[in-house]
């Protein structure tokens, strides 16, 4: 039995997590919230997250009934996300291995993401539609990579529905995503010329950013925000169904923040139901950047003998999903 607390800091959300093998002991988090029309900037949201992080740590011990001696690794995001936040969490990460002399695992957000949703949906090997502020990719698991076969050439979504946020001046509190969405059930007009860009298996959205800017003063913020969910997510589910066909698959996986989105869900689930294919997806507790699915990943790779040194251990805001060595799948 093995124990690791994880520490979450790649964007705007600070989360620990501790996992006890694969029981979850506990998961708390804190979201940096910036005024309406404004994004979150690097260094703002390291200040968040270094404010909050002793809180959670000890928050967290207290869930778990445990202390920090009794944990046996230290895991930390490496990576994807924005420089300032990840170096900071990492700081935190490696002063704690330190002072109690704990191994460190260094995790792939991405990753993180992918393993929880297994872990949590029981899913055996899906076709992955990951879908967050920071990425957008659809996924499947090759020779032991997790092989991306088709993302966003240039904006991903959950960024996306930020600057879309932005532009309309839609409230970032809870998110902007979650508000586009509460928006987007109000709407009742489609507006039918926005770009609809699926290049092969990825797709664009630079295009219908620039569209949206150019228009939004002549429409209902209601009907845009109506509008931009039908053809973004109508894109995602297009280019998941060619994947999962290219690959065989009957099962979908979706994880990452975006993945909240009840409509999203509702798209893929009636896609997988024509393919006689089955959805998995989960609720905001593990959607949403969290610390549990670092420690989870933590606990993967030190069972396997993945290890660490201080020099292995940089951030680094380009971190590709499939540059992993997933030792722990067969």
């Amino acid at each position: 039995m093995m124990i690791c607390l994880g520490i979450e800091g790649s964007a705007n959300k600070v989360g620990v997590g501790i996992m006890k093998n694969e029981k979850l002991l506990s998961n708390v988090r804190k979201t940096f919230v910036p005024a309406a029309g404004c994004g979150f900037e690097p260094t703002e949201t390291a200040r968040h997250h270094r404010t909050h992080m002793i809180s959670l740590i000890k928050q967290a011990l207290l869930d778990s009934s445990l202390s920090l001696g009794e944990v046996d690794v230290i895991a930390f995001t490496k990576g994807p996300g924005m420089a300032v936040p990840l170096i900071s969490m990492s700081i935190v990460a490696r002063t704690i291995a330190l002072l109690w002399n704990k191994p460190l695992s260094a995790v792939n957000h991405c990753v993180a993401h992918i393993e929880m949703g297994r872990l949590i949906t029981r899913a055996d090997n899906p076709v992955v539609l990951y879908a967050s502020g920071g990425n957008t990719q659809v996924i499947a698991y090759c020779n032991k990579r997790y092989t991306i076969f088709g993302e966003t050439l240039d904006i991903a979504v959950g960024n996306f529905l930020d600057r879309v946020a932005r532009l309309l001046n839609i409230s970032n509190d809870p998110s902007p995503g979650y508000n586009i969405e509460q928006m987007a059930s109000r709407g009742t007009n489609f507006i039918s010329d926005l770009p609809y860009n699926v290049k092969g298996m990825d797709i664009s959205l630079s295009g219908l950013l620039a569209k949206i800017e150019a228009i939004h003063s002549h429409h209902k913020t209601e009907d845009i925000c109506y509008s931009v969910q039908e053809v973004v997510f109508s894109m995602m589910t297009e280019i998941t169904e060619r994947v999962m066909s290219h690959v065989d698959s009957q099962e979908l996986l979706l994880v990452g923040g975006v993945g909240c989105n009840i409509r999203l869900q509702k798209m893929l689930n009636d896609m997988c139901i024509q393919r006689n294919a089955k959805t998995f997806s989960m609720d905001d507790r593990f959607c949403i950047d969290n610390g549990a699915m670092i420690a989870h990943v933590g606990l993967l790779q030190q069972k396997e003998g993945i290890e660490f040194n201080l020099k292995d251990t940089a951030v680094t805001q380009r971190f590709r999903t499939d540059s992993v060595f997933i030792k722990w799948r067969y």
